[in-house]
């Protein structure tokens, strides 16, 4: 079976702003990017070789809105317990202050971070049982 790959696109207020939320928060590296594409700027982050990524846009003359709910989740699953608090701690010492989960079941093993749009980010201290 193919590996697929993963791209979670979507349009953002200030592309600096994100970055610095999920490159010096999170540990994601600017894996490309690009500039007035047909009005469109954008910028793609993850971990290389990860088979997911993260894209986002900004389209010349249009603010995006900010995210529709607060239920608007992206959940990380970091089994060792040592690298989830070396997370936590880097969210932390960039600036970034976790938030109570609107759902309370994701701050039972988990924070919560909020993006400069507004969308979430749950970093949980488990292990993915699919």
């Amino acid at each position: 079976m193919d590996t697929f790959k993963l791209r979670v696109a979507r349009p953002t207020r200030s592309i600096e702003q994100v970055v610095r939320f999920y490159r010096d928060g999170l540990g994601f590296s600017v894996l490309g990017g690009f500039e007035d594409h047909d009005g469109f700027d954008g910028v793609m982050l993850g971990h290389p070789g990860a088979p997911y990524h993260l894209e986002f846009t900004v389209e010349h003359g249009h603010e995006a809105p900010r995210s529709p709910s607060e239920d608007n989740l992206l959940v990380f699953y970091v089994p060792d317990r040592a690298q989830w608090e070396a997370w936590v701690r880097r969210m932390v010492a960039a600036g970034f202050s976790a938030v109570p989960s609107r759902n309370p079941y994701w701050d039972m093993r988990g924070k919560t971070f909020e993006d400069p749009d507004g969308y979430r980010v749950v970093l949980e201290q488990a292990e993915w049982r699919a």
